[in-house]
C-alpha cells in the first residue's frame, strides 16, 4: 500500500532518514531500518577530517530544533572500514557528501562509486558552515558542480536544496537541466537567535539553522515551487512528524518524506509509527496507492 519507487529504486516506504540524523554508523541506520525507514541518508561526508563547531552546537527551542554542528566528519578517504559495510544496510542507502569546491565533490563521489550507494545527495545547502550555501544559492555554480558530478557518477545523483535563495524554483531547474535524478528539500532555515537576558547568540557559531514543525510550511511552498519547476522526483522534508504532515508532503508534489528532528521528538520508532498513520489516512480517504494522493 505505501511502497513506491523513486530513482528506479524500490521502497517499502515513502519515509527516509534525513542526512545529519542518527546517519552516523551503519548499525545506527539499520536500526532506523527496522524500525520502518524505506531509506536512510548518511551524514554527510566531507573532503578532509572536520571536527565540527563548538559547543553549545544544538539547542531545543519552541516547535523545533535550532544546530550548528558544522559537519564533522572524519574525511572520505578515513572512512574506509564503514564504507565497506554499506552492503549491510537493509534499505536504500543514501550517501550525503559536501565539498568547499567542484573538486572536492567530484573526488569524493568518484571514490564513493566502489560502495555503491542508491543515490548520492549532493549537500549544497548547509547554512552552518562558512561556505555551506554557496553552490545551493548560485543557478551557475549549481549547474556547473552538477554537470562536473555526473560526468563521474554511474550513481543517481539528488542535490538538497536550501530555503535561504530567492527563487529555489530556478535552482532546481538548472539542477535538472545540468542532469540531476532527483531533489531533495529543504535543508534547514537559517537564523541567528540571540539570548533575550544575555544579548548574545544561543549557539557557539553564532548563527544556525532552524529544524522541526516550525519550518514545515516553509517547506511545503518550496517543494510546491520545486514541484512546478521540474518533472524530476522530489525528497520533501522539512518539519515532518505525522502521517498527516507526511500526506501533506506528498500533495505538494514529493515523492519520498524525509523525517529527521522528528526522531528527537517521537523516537527511533517515528517511522513505523508515521508508517502506520499513512495507511489509516490513505483508508480513511480512500487512496490505494502513494500515487493517488499526488
Amino acid at each position: 500500500m505505501i511502497n513506491t519507487t523513486f530513482c528506479k529504486i524500490e521502497l517499502q516506504s515513502p519515509l527516509v532518514l534525513a542526512s545529519g540524523i542518527l546517519g552516523t554508523s551503519v548499525d545506527i541506520m539499520n536500526r532506523v531500518a527496522e524500525n520502518g525507514a524505506g531509506a536512510v541518508t548518511t551524514k554527510s561526508i566531507g573532503p578532509i577530517e572536520r571536527q565540527g563547531h563548538n559547543n553549545p552546537s544544538v539547542i531545543e527551542i519552541e516547535n523545533g530544533l535550532y544546530n550548528a554542528v558544522g559537519l564533522p566528519t572524519p574525511g572520505y578517504l578515513n572512512m574506509g572500514d564503514e564504507l565497506k559495510r554499506w552492503k549491510e544496510i537493509k534499505v536504500p542507502l543514501i550517501a550525503s557528501v559536501y565539498g568547499s569546491s567542484i573538486r572536492d565533490y567530484v573526488h569524493i563521489v568518484e571514490y564513493l562509486q566502489k560502495y555503491k550507494p542508491s543515490i548520492i545527495e549532493l549537500n549544497i545547502s548547509c547554512p552552518n558552515k562558512d561556505d555551506g550555501m554557496m553552490f545551493g544559492a548560485s543557478p551557475r555554480l549549481t549547474s556547473q558542480l552538477v554537470r562536473a558530478v555526473k560526468a563521474v557518477s554511474s550513481i543517481p545523483i539528488m542535490p538538497k536544496l536550501t530555503p535561504n535563495c530567492d527563487n529555489i524554483g530556478r535552482i532546481a531547474k538548472e539542477c535538472e537541466k545540468s542532469g540531476a535524478d532527483a531533489i531533495c528539500a529543504i535543508n534547514t532555515v537559517q537564523k541567528t537567535i540571540i539570548h533575550p537576558e544575555l544579548k548574545v547568540p544561543l549557539l557557539a557559531y553564532g548563527k544556525g539553522g532552524i529544524s522541526g514543525p516550525i519550518i514545515r510550511e516553509i517547506a511545503l511552498e518550496k517543494v510546491k515551487e520545486i514541484r512546478e519547476a521540474v518533472k524530476i522526483p522530489i525528497l520533501g522534508l522539512g518539519g515532518i512528524t505525522t502521517g498527516e504532515d507526511a500526506i501533506e508532503m506528498l500533495k505538494a508534489g514529493a515523492t519520498l518524506v524525509g523525517i529527521g528532528s522528528g526522531v528527537y521528538s517521537r523516537g527511533i520508532d517515528i517511522f513505523k509509527k508515521v508508517n502506520e498513520e499513512i495507511k489509516q489516512i490513505m483508508k480513511k480517504e480512500g487512496y490505494k496507492t502513494l500515487g493517488e494522493i499526488k
